[in-house]
């Protein structure tokens, strides 16, 4: 009712209509980096990171065929004119505000909230990954886009978690680090509330023969943290 009231009396002009009234914490976010989704040959990677590109480049994403049966990875020259493999990791996860957020439902009539976020953090629950991670991107995208391509226009990057070490978990959420428009891009497809999203995960793993071919998987979750008013 204190909802419904505020929006008539913004209306009337006899309160500021940036008033902000509803608390937004959307379920965890969980995503995982796991060695055997890539379905690694160890023999054949072995064989790859000891090849030379030097006469021909290419040898290497043909060879990289036969190296992973699972998820994306790909074969690549690298300036020592040897093979590295790049190993992707894309996960996906849907947002339904309306759904997640329940008290938005009694602002059904309006097409666009105010949103502002207070916090987006991070907490890696388990990790026996023997290897460290690079930067790992977050994005948001429309539902349609299940895929975190970052040549992809439609998808907008918000931040960023940093390297994690092989076997670190953390004793606490840590804060992502956003993208210099991040926050905003973040509020303003939660804004159109009543369209459902996608929150992106993202980061490409390079092994080449001075590193570990990954083995093991981490497990980490996403909070988003936010309040919306009309």
């Amino acid at each position: 009712m204190a909802v419904a009231l505020a929006g008539v009396l913004a209306g009337c002009g006899l309160i500021s209509s940036d008033v902000t009234d509803f608390s937004i914490k959307l379920p965890d976010k969980k995503f995982s980096i796991d060695a055997t989704g890539w379905q690694i040959d160890q023999t054949q990677a072995s064989q790859l990171l000891a090849m030379s590109c030097a006469s021909a480049p290419t040898v290497c994403n043909t060879a990289a065929q036969n190296v992973c049966s699972g998820a994306s990875c790909s074969g690549t020259c690298n300036a020592s004119k040897t093979c590295e493999l790049s190993l992707d990791v894309s996960v996906v996860q849907s947002v339904d505000l309306l759904m997640e957020a329940p008290d938005l439902k009694t602002v059904s009539d309006q097409s666009v909230v105010k949103v502002a976020i207070d916090s987006v953090t991070f907490e890696v629950t388990n990790n026996n990954l023997n290897i460290d991670t690079p930067d790992i991107a977050i994005y948001v995208a429309p539902m349609s886009v299940v895929k975190a391509d970052p040549n992809n226009t439609q998808i907008k990057q918000i931040g960023t978690i940093p390297p994690v070490t092989a076997g670190h978990t953390t004793a606490a959420p840590q804060p992502i680090t956003f993208t210099a428009t991040g926050k905003a891009e973040l509020q303003d497809i939660m804004g159109s509330f009543k369209t459902p999203f996608n929150i992106l995960v993202g980061t490409s793993i390079l092994v080449d023969k001075n590193s570990k071919v990954p083995t093991g998987r981490l497990d980490a979750v996403v909070h988003v943290v936010g309040h919306a008013g009309l």
